[in-house]
């Protein structure tokens, strides 16, 4: 059995042809590693935008949430990290999808390896402006008052938030950012086996030390994804039908 991991799907981002295409080979690959998947953990990003209010959600990519579903229905347990374009969450992916939702980056256990998530947002060396407002866009007191917006205009503002921040990363060569391999290098220390990040849509396999650094790429140019079976990590990309080793 294996255990997925996927980011940066950015539904929502192109137009309604690409992100049809887009999503198609989303289900095609959640479809197919099913019968052989014991868990999928989404690293952020799954959408170009994700903001929820008490009763109101976004509209459309009601496939992928089925697709999800059809995970949890089937016993195999759905973990969602959140990154910077899906953070502002309430509680549907919980209380009606059975997906576990973490708000921080966590350490979980599997096949018998530490294993550290982190979407990767806030780490990079180039971009102390993003460092300093995550917090003040994350606090409880923004969220409120964000939600006494009616949703269409909400929606609209928080799109065109969206997209600037898409364009203002795309702009950056993320690379292999010293701040990223130096979070990733100071975990391996502590004993971590291996650290899965996002966020700057290039896939990563590096080996530090006696640990493994891995970037799980995008699905917007690499269709790339993280497989671990046997305690062995694996970089990969879906090729519609398949997915083909990396590292």
């Amino acid at each position: 059995m294996e255990t997925y991991f996927l980011s940066d799907v950015h539904l929502g981002l192109g137009t309604r042809d690409q992100e049809r295409a887009k999503e198609d080979r989303l289900l095609a690959f959640l479809d197919a590693s099913r019968p052989t998947a014991e868990a999928l953990v989404i690293l952020g990003d799954l959408f170009d935008l994700w903001f929820e209010y008490r009763t109101v959600i976004p509209k459309g990519f009601h496939r992928t949430l089925a697709a999800l579903q059809r995970y949890t229905d089937g016993g195999i347990p759905v973990t969602f990290l959140t990154g910077n374009h899906d953070f502002w969450m309430g509680d549907f992916f919980e209380t009606e999808l059975g997906i576990s939702v973490l708000r921080h980056p966590t350490e979980i256990a599997v096949q018998g390896k530490r294993v550290y998530l982190h979407h990767g947002d806030g780490l990079g060396t180039n971009d102390p402006g993003y460092r300093f407002i995550k917090p003040i866009l994350r606090s409880r007191l923004s969220i409120t008052m964000y939600r006494w917006l009616h949703p269409d205009i909400g929606v609209s503002i928080a799109r065109g938030s969206s997209r600037s921040s898409r364009a203002y990363t795309s702009a950056k060569d993320f690379g292999e950012d010293p701040g990223m391999i130096a979070h990733a290098t100071g975990k391996i220390r502590e004993g971590v086996d291996v650290v899965v990040m996002g966020h700057r849509h290039v896939p990563a396999f590096q080996p530090i030390g006696n640990g493994l650094y891995v970037n799980l790429g995008d699905w917007i140019t690499h269709n790339s994804y993280g497989v671990m079976a046997g305690g062995t990590m694996q970089l990969r990309t879906w090729n519609g039908q398949q997915g083909t080793t990396n590292g």
